[in-house]
This record gives C-alpha cells, sequence and structure tokens, in this order.
C-alpha cells in the first residue's frame, strides 16, 4: 500500500521532431532493440510485447515466444536462451534458499505461470500497454517512487505471497511443499463460506478446505514475505501466525500474485478471483486510451473509487455471498475492494462526501505514539511507518467492533492490513524494519484471536492468512532509467507505474496526476 506523501511520475518520449507519421510499429521494434540492449541489461529482466497472435519476451541474452491461444505450452526459441528458462513456482523457497541466492539474475531466477499472466496483463482491450517491462530483481530506482525492498516484476521472489489455512472447515495439517495464485484466494474463501464465485479463472483449494465454517475471514498482510512469515512463526516470533498453523496448514510455495506483482492489481484479483485482464486494475496507475486519461487506483485519495473501475461481468467474493447466502452479511476492512460488502471502511468515506477520500480522514486516525500494537522505534524514525501504524491502528479497531460481545460477527469478513508492506520497503525483506512490522501485525492477529477464543468462536472460524504480493531486496548500486535510453533513440511512448509502455500515444495533452 502507499505511503500518504507518494506520487506516481510519469515518463515519457515525444519522438523525432518532423516524423508524426511513425507507426505505432516502429516504437514497438525501436524500444525493444534499446531495452534488450547490453546497456541496460543490469536493470531490465526481460521484455514482453503481443503480436499477431504470439506472446513474445525478450532480453540481452535470447527471446522466444508463445502462442496466446496455448498460454500453458511450450515456447518457441527465437534465438540465445529463454528469458523465462524456469517456471518452477517452489524457487527460492524455504528461507535458506532465498538466502543463499538473494534477488538472482535472470539465469538463475524462475517466473511462475508467466505466460498466463503476462497474457492478462495484455488482454485489456483500452488499458493495457503496448509493451512491458519487467525490473530486474536489484533494481534500485528511488527518483522514480522504488524502496530498499522491491516488488512489482514476474519473478517468483516478488511474485510469492503467503498462504496459510486454519480453523473451520480446513482439513489439512501442516506444511504443503506447492503453491498456489492469488486468483485462487477468492474462491477458497468463497468454498469455506459455502458459496461459489462466477465465471473466476482462481480455483478453490478444495482438496484443502470445504464448507463447515459458521464465519470466514481472509487476512491479507500487504507485502508480507512468504518464507519469512513461515520462518518467524516456527523461531516463536511471531505466535498470532503460530496459532493458526496449529489448527491448519500453510502452503510453503504460497499463492503467486498476477503480473504485475503491485497491489491493488491483487487486491482485486484475490477478491474476484481473475487477472487484471479481466478485472480491468492493470496496475496501481495505467493509462486508458478510451479516455485518454491516467487512471491511479492506489492512492489514499482514489481508494474509495477504486472499484468504479472494474470492468462490467466481474463479482467479488462480497457479492457472490449476498447472491448465494442471502442475509448473510460480511464485513471489509480497510480494503479498497469492497464492492457487494455491507460493512465496508471505505463505504464510510463515500457517505461522508469526502472529496479527498481516505486522504480527507487523517484526524480520525489514531495516535501512533503509543500503540501497544506497535514498534516505537519504527513509528518514531520513519513517518510512513508511523502513518501506516494509525491506518492499522483503526483497522483493528473496526474488527473488535465487528465481533465485541454485543455484536453480531459478520458471516464473512477480509481485513487488509497496510504495516508490513511498509516495512519490507522500508528495510527490504529480512530487514530489522520489516520484521518489526511483522511482528506488528501479529500483534494485531493475536488481539484478534484472543476476541473469538473469549466469544467462543474459534473453532467455528475459518481464517486464511495471505498477502497480495511478495518482496526482493534491491541494491543501491544497482542504479538507472531506461526512459533516457528511449527518448535518445526518438521512441514515442508514456511509461506508466514504470514498466507499462504505452506507444505512439500524443502525451502533449495528458498531465500528470498526483497518486501513489
Amino acid at each position: 500500500m502507499p505511503s500518504s506523501e507518494r506520487v506516481y511520475p510519469v515518463s515519457t518520449g515525444a519522438g523525432p521532431a518532423g516524423a508524426p507519421g511513425l507507426a505505432a510499429s516502429d516504437d514497438l521494434s525501436l524500444a525493444v532493440a534499446i531495452l534488450t540492449g547490453p546497456e541496460l541489461a543490469a536493470i531490465v529482466d526481460l521484455v514482453a510485447w503481443v503480436d499477431s497472435g504470439w506472446l513474445y519476451v525478450a532480453n540481452a541474452i535470447g527471446s522466444s515466444r508463445l502462442p496466446v491461444a496455448d498460454p500453458d505450452g511450450p515456447r518457441e526459441l527465437r534465438f540465445g536462451r529463454d528469458p523465462l528458462g524456469s517456471e518452477d513456482p517452489m524457487h527460492g523457497v524455504p528461507l535458506a534458499a532465498a538466502l543463499a541466492d538473494p534477488s538472482p539474475p535472470n539465469e538463475r531466477n524462475s517466473y511462475p505461470f508467466a505466460g498466463r499472466r503476462l497474457l492478462s496483463a495484455f488482454a485489456d482491450p483500452s488499458r493495457s500497454p503496448d509493451l512491458i517491462v519487467v525490473h530486474t530483481p536489484r533494481h534500485y530506482w528511488p527518483d522514480r517512487g522504488g524502496h530498499l525492498g522491491e516488488h512489482g516484476s514476474l519473478d517468483a521472489g516478488q511474485s510469492r505471497a503467503p498462504l496459510i489455512l486454519s480453523g473451520a472447515g480446513v482439513r489439512a495439517r501442516g506444511p504443503h511443499a506447492r503453491a498456489a495464485r492469488v486468483i485462487d484466494i477468492g474462491p477458497t474463501l468463497a468454498a469455506l463460506a459455502g458459496v461459489t464465485m462466477a465465471d473466476v479463472e482462481g480455483t478453490p483449494l478444495t482438496d484443502l478446505v470445504g464448507p463447515g465454517a459458521r464465519h470466514v475471514v481472509g487476512l491479507l498482510w500487504d507485502g508480507a514475505n512468504s518464507n519469512d512469515v513461515l520462518h518467524l512463526a516456527h523461531a516463536g516470533e511471531l505466535p498470532g501466525v503460530a496459532r493458526l498453523l496449529a489448527t491448519g496448514t500453510a502452503l510453503t510455495g504460497g499463492a503467486i500474485a498476477e503480473f504485475p506483482s503491485v497491489t491493488l492489481t491483487n487486491h482485486t484479483s484475490a477478491l474476484t478471483g481473475v487477472g487484471p485482464g479481466r478485472h480491468g486494475i492493470l496496475h496501481n496507475v495505467y493509462f486508458d486510451r478510451a479516455t485518454g486519461e491516467q487512471v491511479i487506483v492506489n492512492d489514499v485519495r482514489t481508494w474509495h473509487s477504486a472499484c468504479d473501475q472494474l470492468r462490467d461481468g466481474v463479482e467479488t467474493l462480497f457479492e457472490a455471498l449476498a447472491r448465494d447466502r442471502p442475509g448473510a452479511t460480511s464485513a471489509c476492512v480497510n480494503e479498497p475492494v469492497d464492492r457487494g460488502a455491507d460493512y465496508s471502511t471505505f463505504g464510510l468515506v463515500r457517505a461522508a462526501g469526502n472529496h479527498g477520500g481516505a486522504g480527507d480522514m487523517g484526524d480520525y486516525l489514531p495516535a501512533a505514539d503509543g500503540d501497544p500494537h506497535a514498534t516505537a522505534r519504527w513509528v518514531g524514525e520513519n513517518a510512513d511507518y508511523a502513518w501506516s501504524t494509525r491506518v492499522d491502528a483503526l483497522g483493528l479497531a473496526q474488527v473488535q467492533q465487528l465481533w465485541a460481545a454485543d455484536a453480531v460477527p459478520p458471516d464473512l469478513m477480509w481485513w487488509n492490513t497496510t504495516i508490513t508492506d511498509t516495512g519490507h520497503h522500508g528495510g527490504g525483506p529480512y530487514s530489522e524494519q520489516a520484521r518489526a512490522a511483522l511482528r506488528d501485525a501479529d500483534a494485531r492477529l493475536c488481539a484478534f484471536l484472543d476476541l473469538l477464543a473469549e466469544r467462543d468462536l474459534l473453532a467455528e472460524t475459518a481464517i486464511l492468512l495471505t498477502a497480495d504480493h511478495g518482496s526482493e531486496a534491491a541494491d543501491p548500486t544497482c542504479q538507472g532509467d531506461w526512459g533516457a535510453a528511449l527518448r535518445a533513440a526518438g521512441v514515442r511512448f508514456r511509461d506508466e507505474g514504470y514498466g507499462f509502455l504505452y506507444l505512439g500515444v500524443d502525451i502533449v495533452d495528458i498531465v500528470e496526476q498526483p497518486g501513489g
């Protein structure tokens, strides 16, 4: 999740003067040649585009292509070495394996479900880019909003979210050495609640879970590193997660995010069961050719209206519950993808009529200083950490009200936590700050589990803990910007989210918008 002050800078190139007749295909060919040159190999992991029924990928070492009609089929090598040589979803698992080869180069990396994930990013009729640039895991780009801990790329480390299932309706016990996908999360929660989601791309994990829970809870710890969550739980540093594991199971390969592995794309995929090419939220920020506008969805000022961007025919988990179980109640805490929920944080924001969305709600947030569930050191040293602490304190307060002794608790609840993303961005995975954030989130989880125990509801509640993406460490010595090279070559482009290139676009009258 973003900080309260972040912006999304746009990089553009107007092309050579006096050449308005160039076709977008000329820009594409030139951009691919520039981006796959050896000069940019340290920061460009690979590029991808679709042309004449084929998905193409290329980098400085080689190129391959895949039929659009067969996303799981074998790729055809065009030259050199296949940039997607491995798709092993278990690459870098467990923690010891990740630490032995951190943020690996392309030849030692893995790109799970690459064909389907890339093709979904290209599937929207007006919002998909013409060319995707995937950062190398080590690329550090603070001038464009990058951090020491990074995500957004296609590889396993940045794509792997934790996936833990616990409580009523969960049949499996102990760790399972396999991986699911983020698009499986909504259908799995639906199965636990005894309903089905319509026309989804994900698969409910019915070999692990089934109906039987009176209450179903989904927890999203934004940006939490799956390996570290499991490691710290087993080490006794996350007692709340350990309580979940004692009555459930964890997939050690986690849940693989949709591409790009960014916040709102995957919050939406988790709660709709479909990829970005179906639900329409292509990135945290993207360009829509149909309107000629930049669209920012992941920002404190736009979270409350994010669901306006959902494409027709997309159903949320909350809508599925209302359809299949009339009278069942749902709650959505601190989560922008809330359409159909009976109670939602951003529903309150909309009802209040605040034009600045959650950005106008700062006076309503609890103080970070003195929060019993927060690490005082990082609250004092990092403004983003303090802000996320306040947001998550409000989240816990809402959860405690929803499950209070005098309340009828919801049949289905989704609760989003932000501090975990802040900590992983600020210090990188496995850092003191990242682990402090995980412990803070766990402290709030323990408060919730204690409340369930007080109400004698633990035995009849199913809990799923996940995230929207993973986290890898950037290298401060690995810097650079492909925008300068594209401009020098005369490519006409608009780069949104730092990696989604729209080519041949008239950018003269398009104004960069503030966002987060």
